[in-house]
C-alpha cells in the first residue's frame, strides 16, 4: 500500500521525496478533474444540439471595491498566508500529517498579515483599473459549459458535507464520543451521503441557470460513474479500510488466470494501521491483514469503469432526456447493493434483517431508476400518440 504519493515514488524509483500528498486525496482530486472535463464536454454537446442554451446576464461594471469585499478577501489572504508561511517554517510537521496541520491552530501570524495585505491590495488595484466615473450594467452571454467550475465546486463542497453527515449517522457511537473529530477529520466519508447532497446542490444551481434537472442529471451521470471508479483507486492505494470481509477461501480454478491479490489481499502498510505487525517493518504504517480480505475497491473500480463506458457509449444514441440518468441509478444501485455483501460496513438491525446504510440507499436508487425510466417512457409514448392524433 502507498498511504502517500511519496511512498509510491520511493517504491518505484528508490528515493524518498517528502511530499504532503495523500494517495486517497490525490485520486479524489483526479476524479474531480476528470468529472469536470466530461461535464464540460457534455454541456457543450447539449448546447450544440439545442437541448440547453446560453443565458443573458447583467453584470455591474466599473464599481470600485467595497469595504466588505476588501475585508472578505483580506480574511482569505490571512488564512492562506497564515498556513503557507507556517508550512515553510515547519514543513516536517506538515508532511507528517497535512490534515492535522491544516485543521490545527498552527501557522504564522506574520504570514497571515502579509497574506491579508497582499490579497486586499491586489483586489483594490484590480478594481481601480476598471473603475468608471459612473458604473454601468452590461449584458453578457453565459454558456452552460462556462458554469462547469461552479458546478464542480458545489458538488465538492456539498458532497463532502453530505459524506460526513451520512458517515456520522452510520457510525453514531464515534460521532457521540467525539463529534468535532467526526465532522472535521478528513477520514470517514460515505459515498451516498456525498452523492445525495451534491445532487441537490447541483440541481438547484443548474435550475438557477435555466438548465432542467433531468438534463444536468444526464450530463453528470457518466462523470459521476468514472469519478467514483477513480476515487476507489485511491481507497485501494491507501488501504483506508474500505475493503471487503475476510476471504480465507482458496481461489477457484476458473479464476486461475487472475493474480492472487485480486481474489484475496492483505493490504500491507495500510494507512489506518489495521491488522498485524509486519516483521522487520519500522515506521508509521507497518500492519497487514490476516486473514486477507476481498479487495472490494478494485472490484468497484473495474465494474464502474465498465458502467461508465456503457453510459458514455449510449449517451448520443438516446434522445429522450432522463433515460441516461435512469440507467445510471439502476446500474449504481445494482453494483453497490451486491458489493455490500462482501464489504466491511456498519449494519443496522431492522426486524430480523442485518442491512447496511448503503444497501438501503442502493435499493432505493435502483427502484427510483426503474420508476423514472418507466415514467419517462410512458410519457414519451403518450406524447407520440397525441402527436399522431393531431397529425
Amino acid at each position: 500500500m502507498y498511504p502517500t504519493i511519496s511512498d509510491l515514488i520511493k517504491d518505484i524509483f528508490g528515493i524518498y521525496i517528502p511530499l504532503p500528498i495523500q494517495s486517497f486525496g490525490f485520486f479524489v482530486a483526479v476524479s474531480f478533474i476528470i468529472a469536470a472535463w466530461l461535464v464540460m464536454l457534455e454541456l457543450k454537446r447539449k448546447e450544440k444540439n439545442g437541448v440547453v442554451s446560453a443565458q443573458k446576464k447583467k453584470i455591474l461594471v466599473g464599481k470600485p471595491a467595497s469595504i466588505q469585499e476588501l475585508l472578505l478577501i483580506a480574511i482569505i489572504g490571512f488564512v492562506l498566508g497564515f498556513k503557507l508561511l507556517g508550512i515553510i517554517f515547519d514543513y516536517s510537521f506538515f508532511v507528517e500529517n497535512p490534515q492535522n496541520f491544516i485543521l490545527s491552530s498552527e501557522g504564522s501570524i506574520i504570514g497571515g498579515i502579509i497574506g491579508a495585505v497582499i490579497a486586499a491590495y491586489f483586489r483594490y488595484r484590480e478594481k481601480q483599473k476598471h473603475k468608471l466615473v459612473k458604473p454601468r450594467w452590461d449584458e453578457v452571454e453565459v454558456h452552460p459549459y462556462e458554469l462547469t467550475g461552479n458546478i464542480i465546486i458545489y458538488s465538492a463542497l456539498f458532497g463532502i458535507i453530505g459524506a460526513k453527515i451520512f458517515n456520522s449517522f452510520e457510525n453514531i457511537d464515534d460521532f457521540i464520543n467525539d463529534p468535532v473529530d467526526a465532522l472535521l477529520s478528513f477520514s470517514g466519508l460515505t459515498f451516498y451521503g456525498g452523492l445525495i447532497m451534491a445532487a441537490i446542490a447541483i440541481i438547484w444551481y443548474a435550475g438557477k441557470n435555466k438548465i432542467p434537472a433531468l438534463v444536468i442529471s444526464d450530463v453528470a451521470a457518466p462523470a459521476i460513474m468514472i469519478a467514483y471508479a477513480v476515487g476507489r483507486i485511491g481507497c485501494q492505494m491507501a488501504g483506508d479500510g474500505d475493503w471487503g470481509i475476510a476471504n480465507p477461501l482458496a481461489k477457484p480454478n476458473w479464476l486461475n488466470f487472475l493474480p492472487d491479490w485480486l481474489w484475496a489481499y492483505d493490504y500491507p502498510h495500510n494507512v489506518i494501521n489495521e491488522g498485524t505487525q509486519i516483521a522487520d517493518c519500522i515506521g508509521k504504517h507497518c500492519a497487514h491483514l490476516i486473514p486477507p480480505v476481498f479487495p472490494t475497491p478494485l472490484y468497484e473500480t473495474i465494474v464502474c469503469m465498465i458502467f461508465f463506458f456503457i453510459l458514455w457509449g449510449i449517451r448520443k444514441r438516446i434522445k429522450t432526456t432522463g433515460i441516461v440518468f435512469s440507467i445510471f441509478l439502476i446500474l449504481n444501485g445494482f453494483e453497490r447493493f451486491f458489493i455490500e455483501k462482501i464489504r466491511v460496513n456498519t449494519k443496522y438491525h431492522i426486524f430480523r434483517y442485518h442491512i447496511t446504510q448503503a444497501e438501503i440507499i442502493s435499493t432505493l436508487l435502483f427502484i427510483a431508476g426503474i420508476a423514472l425510466l418507466v415514467y419517462i417512457l410512458r410519457k414519451k409514448k403518450k406524447s407520440e400518440i397525441v402527436s399522431r392524433e393531431k397529425g
